[in-house]
């Protein structure tokens, strides 16, 4: 086999590609997860950690305790404030339903996400759907409060 200097430049050229490919590949991405002690009061519960767009750490999920019964939008707004929450985010409610699913009841619960003028999501926690329906209705609510650790 003779050597060319057409062969050597495809191999250098073929060499190069790779020592690019392998450079994007150690250029990966590092999350820090915050190594933070999180004060939990008598009855709260740890729901998870709700991430970023881009996957990195936005904030932990801390469920208050009690639930609001047969109320409307409004009044669960209202109720959560009173417990020194707020309603969840539909996100943070599907982390609730992934991992405290045995906390609630099989019924429809209040997202504090409005759709449209007049309706609001909402989250089924027997299944985990999510739909949306008139702030008149009324289903059950739950308070979370949201803890990031860079804050304190």
């Amino acid at each position: 086999m003779t050597i060319t200097l057409e062969a050597i430049e495809a191999k250098h050229t073929e060499l190069g590609q790779l020592i690019e490919q392998f450079k994007e590949q150690a250029n990966g991405t590092e999350i820090r997860i915050h190594d933070a002690a999180i004060p939990l009061a008598v009855g709260e519960r740890f729901a998870g950690i709700v991430l970023n767009e881009d996957g990195t750490p936005s904030h932990y999920l801390i469920k208050l305790p009690g639930e609001a019964v047969e109320v409307n939008f409004a009044a669960a707004r209202d109720w959560a404030a009173q417990q020194g929450g707020e309603l969840p985010t539909r996100t943070e409610q599907a982390l609730l339903y992934a991992n405290l699913k045995s906390e609630f009841s099989a019924n429809w619960y209040w997202s504090g996400e409005e759709r449209d003028d007049g309706f609001a999501w909402c989250q089924y926690l027997l299944s985990g759907g999510q739909s949306s329906g008139s702030q008149s209705n009324e289903f059950r609510a739950v308070a979370v409060r949201r803890f990031i650790p860079s804050v304190i």
